[in-house]
């Protein structure tokens, strides 16, 4: 499903000149939600404290969902989650951070619940504002940073999934609900939300504009990233904006939603999705990526080089937050563009070897740029990468099976946790 294009508007033309003073702390938005949010922001923190996180609220599942369907409130867990990411890491702030995180066990009302949680919807109740309840858990726990939502309603996610219905393949079935569709077994064709355009949270619009770096993912592709880029006044903010924007694929496909993608085809969909999306930077670990050029092709579509670098935990099918603060450490120093080539900050010398430029450790080829590997010896060299046509266009039109009693809610819907705890592909306890 794609989305209108918005006009280009006066921020996107002067984008690459676009420069951080001297000395000063880059101002860095990231967006997303859940697990892979939050090992960004683990790493980002690494970084500056002029950091804010955009968190998705349309998680109907687990602890959020019985107390968003309960309360009438946002769902918390994702907020939770970032602002523990951010808090203070000794003392009484990662005290408080511990028991945020904190879940009740038993069989009893509480039980699955993170403290965290109902801490933040009491906050808001009280103030009013879930702005100014996130302010004040952030002050409690000496957060390195913002935490806001995306929007201060809480948003349905929708999807048309394709090959729910037996009896006919290709139809297409209505999914309601970021639980649901994140577990879907179909194939997701297109996602939109409900309201269709939900007004976004007017201080997360207002970090955007005011941003060096806008950085996306890691995270669910259709539940965490896409809903950032469907809301009207967030998708203007990241698509006009003046800062540069840096996307983190994610280490595998998620079984559900993106089983069986390609690298590529995660940018694919963003594409298709929202086509004014323009995109500085794509970071990958070379160990998900068995073939760079069609995922540099990929990026080049959306106007970015593709820059490989190890960031996941040796072993195991997660984000290491000292790799990926060292990638985005390396890709924030690149700051001056001469032409298609990107020089490093002042002191670094660049050395150039046949059609290879070397910058410390990293390499570039083409679009892709690549991270030596520990010990020195850098990975193969990709060949040059050149855009070669359009990508995989969205998926042909199929009959719609109609929902349950005629209606649009869905034929599959996730029911309520009730006393389990949802889990991720990797054991992590979901919110």
């Amino acid at each position: 499903m794609a989305e209108s294009v918005d006009p280009p508007g006066p921020g996107r033309e002067p984008r690459a000149a676009q420069a951080t003073d001297a000395g000063r702390q880059p101002a860095v938005v990231a967006f997303g939600g859940g697990h892979g949010l939050a090992a960004s922001l683990a790493a980002l923190r690494q970084l500056t404290s002029a950091l804010t996180a955009v968190v998705t609220v349309g998680d109907d599942g687990g602890s959020s969902g019985r107390l968003r369907a309960e309360f009438g409130a946002l769902p918390m867990g994702d907020l939770r989650m970032a602002l523990a990411a951010l808090a203070g890491p000794d003392g009484p702030p990662a005290t408080w951070a511990e028991l945020f995180q904190h879940r009740f066990a038993g069989s009893g009302p509480l039980a699955g619940h993170a403290v965290g949680n109902l801490v933040l919807i009491g906050l808001a109740e009280r103030t009013g504002s879930p702005v100014a309840a996130l302010d004040l858990a952030a002050g409690l726990l000496g957060a390195r940073g913002r935490v806001l939502p995306l929007s201060t309603a809480g948003i349905d996610i929708v999807a048309d999934v394709i090959g729910l219905d037996p009896a006919a393949p290709g139809a297409v079935t209505e999914v309601r609900g970021q639980a649901a569709v994140a577990t879907t077994s179909g194939r997701v064709a297109g996602v939109r939300l409900a309201p269709a355009e939900p007004a976004a949270c007017a201080e997360a619009v207002a970090a955007a504009h005011a941003a060096d770096w806008l950085v996306l993912g890691p995270g669910s592709l259709y539940t965490s990233m896409l809903p950032h880029l469907l809301v009207p006044g967030m998708r203007r903010a990241i698509t006009t904006t003046r800062a540069r924007t840096l996307m983190v694929l994610n280490l595998a496909a998620q079984p559900g939603e993106t089983a069986g993608y390609t690298p590529q085809a995660h940018l694919d969909a963003l594409r298709r999705h929202v086509p004014s999306l323009h995109l500085d930077v794509v970071i990958a670990d070379p160990s998900a990526v068995p073939e760079p050029d069609p995922l540099a092709r990929a990026a080049a579509d959306l106007g970015a080089r593709l820059y490989l670098a190890p960031v996941r935990v040796p072993g195991a099918p997660v984000h290491d937050p000292a790799r990926l603060a060292a990638a985005f450490r390396a890709v924030f120093g690149m700051v001056e563009r001469v032409g298609t080539v990107e020089q490093a900050g002042r002191g670094e010398q660049v050395e150039r070897v046949g059609t290879v430029e070397r910058v410390g450790t990293v390499e570039r080829v083409g679009t892709v740029e690549q991270a030596a590997a520990p010990g020195g010896r850098s990975a193969t060299a990709a060949s040059p990468a050149v855009r070669t046509g359009p990508s995989t266009p969205p998926a042909p039109s199929a009959p719609r099976a109609s929902s349950a009693g005629g209606s649009r809610r869905p034929l599959t819907k996730y029911p309520s946790s009730g006393d389990t705890v949802r889990r991720t592909p990797f054991g992590e306890a979901k919110e």
